[in-house]
């Protein structure tokens, strides 16, 4: 590698930089060329944990490194957010700790070139963001632990090279309570007596893997065994599923052990390399036993993170009120995504952040293809397009849209790119990739990639390699066209008495230029069928050129009857990643006739959101045709999507003038609905969009009251069980409106003492309509802290703001001034997660235009450009979450505007 200079620090940089820790691309790039890490051991001591209120604990790293002093000029760092830094030893020579160490780097002077061995004893802290090593101290006084790493998050919990391509293999142990249960990555090789009541683990050694992918639970952990045997290999894994005490009445693991089986069977035969985590590597016989355990914790800041051996998900995938089919997927594609890691990311692990899409993007393809054709599930693809792709849709036209492979400069680029492109585009383009070049060819090049790339770090120009050697041809002229530039190509049909074309046209909102990309389509041509349902007469296969004649291309032996409802739909089996503009016809035949195929009908009602979102379809008539067509659709997670894609339209695409019509009939509809049915996942689903809607509109609170009550039956309401998510939706919804007091909140707490329980009765208390309340919780919003000054968890902060927004009596208005004073202080002062949960939350997002108003002079829109003209040095990764609230704004401005009176 070409030598990179650096300019000499000046006297005070030194302090400066030790404290930054947004580790740029570059530094990254540096410090890999000079060091190699052969391995590290570290130790955790958590025998102090469950103190009351215990804040940090003792860490101790010792790192094995070699060093080329000749390939940089930067002297090397460990990357440390910790509280303190107590030691520093160099190969046996004592260092000043105090000068060495910043906020958030630890100065390597003095490093021998050839090999090294870097000791540090230090000192880290608990998180409550659910960054690092997050601590949660459950209703009966339990503590529990569990890391969370991804991206750049180890390095709160001990010092470490904190970056993908500085692999290692990693040996720990930890200190705790014996009557804890203790789990790392890998499989306990030890344990002994560690003192009075306390045991220290020591486990195996790590394969290679990269630093953020490292694991650590820590608690009085429930945990349920199973195993699970290769059909054809002699390879053993032991699987574990763990949760919490007070969840261990509702973990169904016979099926979750049942999915994890099947999917360990598919990706084995899919990817035809052996799973290679949690120690199973084959012995002098050629057998292997490995371990493949699986938590659900609270308080977790996503679905769920892919530590190999290790895997953590989020304990909302535990049901412990009642849970619909779509539920119970949904669920079943996270277990298959995260399984589907342990070789794209674990195995085989990008660079730097900018191929971020070489696991995320497969992730999300795969465990979409894993439930459809492992598992009984047989709506994964419906529920992709409604959904999943709705996101990707929504995240590219956004003006910080990027390319899949994205440039990501540093860590807080890398942090905001965990998002619908790198995930749910990157998919869409996955499974258009699996059309183009053909379902096998796919398959062959993921197993080529594997044993050749295994436990080693790789980019774009890799997988592209493989693919070509497979399919024969040119990729890389597919990968500029998909995978390296932005925005979504716009597939129009164009019907005429003769022909049917369809035109692709797209503008890349980053650049303003033009894009045109290959597609494998289907054409569908639905007719009315003798049960007056739109059904499929017949399909043309399609491939569209970048290169087609004014973007037009012909569809081949297409004829399209006249004078009879009819549609068109331009990428039927959704195969590929493009908005639809359907002709006029086809829009009309959509918003009054049901579609009979489950894909054509979420990828047809998916076009027509983009629609409203577009102000190309009024929100009321979408919200009229949701009421009336969408609720009789037999997928229960494209009924889900669609009410809550309703409840948004009513909230933020209808003008002020029409949103108390639209939503007392919509609210009417949610109530008639509930009483037609008699239990059922549409039924659970129309109450919980109720309770959503009526936290703003209280045309149906006396329902609601009622329902809270037991009076169903009363409301004519039979089968739906009003569990513990639906008291608090249906309670908080009256206390925003005044109808219940705080003793009300305190006694629904008092009766059932749970870890949801608490969350929603801290929103149930920010909701109530006072000036006061609305005040202070502003105030523990922006300070991350409650009211008697202590850190707010994840969870609590997000209750905290989402009760500040429930306020039907517009009694916050006028708080925007200090919201956008505050910016820039709360990005300084909390974790990237939490400032995240506060930019975003308390946005000025919902927003009415005045008679004679535009989008822009509307004074929230005012406000956001006039900070965004006074900031033009804040974090780019701040600007980037303003200018995407922005435009979300002035999106749905626009859309009210295109309403008719």
């Amino acid at each position: 590698m070409a030598r990179m200079t650096q300019t000499p620090e000046a006297p005070g940089e030194n302090a400066s930089r030790l404290d930054d820790d947004n580790l740029t691309r570059h530094e990254a790039a540096e410090r890999a060329a000079a060091v190699s890490v052969q391995s590290v051991t570290a130790h955790l001591d958590l025998s102090g944990a469950e103190r009351p209120a215990a804040a940090t604990f003792p860490v101790e790293a010792t790192l094995h490194i070699t060093y080329d002093a000749s390939a940089s000029e930067q002297t090397p760092f460990l990357d440390y957010l910790g509280a303190s830094v107590e030691a520093l030893t160099i190969n046996g020579e004592d260092r000043d700790a105090s000068t060495a160490a910043g906020d958030a780097r630890i100065q390597l002077d003095g490093l021998a070139d050839g090999e090294n061995t870097i000791v540090v004893r230090a000192t880290s802290r608990y998180s409550r963001s659910g960054e690092g090593l997050h601590r949660y101290e459950d209703q009966d006084g339990s503590v529990y632990l569990y890391s969370q790493c991804e991206s750049a998050d180890a390095r709160r919990i001990l010092p470490v090279f904190d970056q993908p391509n500085l692999k290692t293999r990693f040996t720990f142990s930890i200190t705790g309570p014996d009557a804890w249960l203790l789990r790392s990555n890998s499989p306990v090789s030890s344990q002994e007596t560690a003192g009075k009541g306390m045991t220290t683990v020591t486990f195996a050694e790590t394969a290679l893997m990269s630093s953020y992918l490292i694991g650590f639970i820590a608690g009085p952990y429930h945990e349920v065994t199973d195993e699970w045997a290769h059909p054809d290999r002699d390879l053993t894994l032991h699987l574990t599923v763990l949760v919490r005490r007070a969840m261990a009445d509702h973990l169904d693991a016979e099926n979750l052990f049942t999915i994890t089986k099947q999917g360990l069977t598919f990706f084995h035969q899919e990817f035809g390399y052996p799973y290679p985590w949690g120690g199973a590597e084959p012995n002098a016989e050629g057998s292997a036993r490995g371990k493949y355990e699986q938590v659900f914790v609270p308080e977790y800041n996503a679905g769920a993170m892919e530590n190999p051996g290790l895997v953590v998900f989020t304990e909302r995938l535990i049901f412990d009120t009642a849970a619909t089919e779509a539920q119970h997927e949904l669920r079943a594609n996270v277990i298959m995504h995260e399984m589907a890691h342990m070789w794209f990311g674990d195995l085989v692990t990008m660079h730097w952040w900018d191929d971020l899409w070489l696991k995320e993007s497969f992730a999300d393809y795969m465990g979409s293809l894993a439930v459809d054709e492992a598992t009984d599930f047989d709506t994964a693809w419906v529920a992709f397009a409604n959904g999943r792709k709705a996101w990707a849709y929504v995240q590219d036209q956004l003006p910080t849209t990027h390319p899949i492979v994205a440039d990501i400069p540093d860590l807080q680029a890398a942090h905001q790119n965990f998002d619908g492109i790198t995930y749910a585009k990157g998919a869409s383009v996955l499974k258009q990739l699996a059309a183009y070049a053909g379902r096998d060819a796919f398959r062959q090049a993921a197993q080529r990639y594997f044993a050749r790339h295994a436990f080693g770090n790789t980019g774009l120009s890799d997988f592209l390699s493989v693919l070509h050697e497979t399919t024969g041809k040119d990729m890389h002229a597919w990968s500029q066209a998909w995978l390296e530039t932005a925005g979504i190509p716009i597939l129009e049909v164009e019907v005429s008495e003769d022909a049917v074309s369809i035109r692709q046209t797209g503008t890349d909102p980053s650049t303003g230029g033009q894009i045109a990309r290959p597609h494998v389509v289907e054409v569908g041509l639905y007719v009315l069928d003798d049960d007056g349902q739109l059904s499929l007469h017949s399909s043309a296969p399609v491939e569209i050129s970048p290169e087609a004649p004014d973007g037009l291309t012909p569809v081949p032996g297409l004829v399209v009857p006249q004078d009879q409802p009819r549609l068109v739909l331009p990428n039927d089996q959704d195969l590929t990643y493009a908005k639809l503009s359907l002709d006029p016809e086809s829009v009309a035949a959509a918003l009054t006739l049901p579609l009979n195929d489950p894909l054509a009908r979420a990828t047809v009602w998916a076009s027509m959101w983009s629609m409203v979102r577009d102000g190309e379809l009024p929100a009321p008539e979408f919200i009229k045709a949701v009421s009336e067509l969408g609720l009789q659709i037999p997928e229960a997670a494209v009924v889900s999507s669609l009410l809550r894609q309703a409840d948004a339209a009513a909230e933020r695409y209808t003008p002020a003038s029409h949103r108390q019509d639209v939503e007392s009939r919509f609210a009417a509809r949610l109530a008639e609905f509930i009483a037609e049915q008699n239990g059922g996942d549409a039924q659970l689903a129309a109450a919980r969009t109720l309770a959503s809607l009526s936290l703003r509109h209280g045309s149906q609170l006396d329902l609601l009251a009622g329902l809270l009550d037991g009076e169903a039956s009363a409301h004519g309401i039979l089968g739906l069980e009003i569990d513990e998510q639906l008291r608090w939706a249906f309670l908080q919804a009256l206390v925003a409106h005044g109808r219940a007091a705080q003793e009300h909140v305190d006694a629904e707490l008092e009766a059932k003492r749970t870890a949801r329980g608490a969350i929603a009765h801290r929103m149930a208390l920010a909701s109530r309509p006072e000036r006061r309340v609305k005040d202070s919780a502003l105030q523990q919003a922006l300070s991350g802290t409650d009211e008697d000054g202590q850190e707010l968890s994840n969870d609590h902060l997000s209750a905290v703001i989402d009760g500040f927004g429930a306020d039907p009596q517009n009694l916050t208005s006028g708080y925007e001034p200090e919201y956008f004073a505050s910016l820039n202080r709360v990005w300084g002062s909390m974790t990237l997660g939490n400032a995240g949960r506060v930019v975003r939350g308390l946005f000025p997002s919902v927003a009415h235009l005045e008679p004679g108003q535009t989008a822009s002079e509307h004074p929230a829109a005012v406000r956001t450009a006039a900070w965004l003209e006074e900031n033009p040095d804040a974090p780019r990764a701040l600007r980037r979450l303003i200018l995407e609230e922005q435009d979300a704004l002035l999106r749905s401005l626009s859309a009210q505007a295109n309403v008719g009176s």
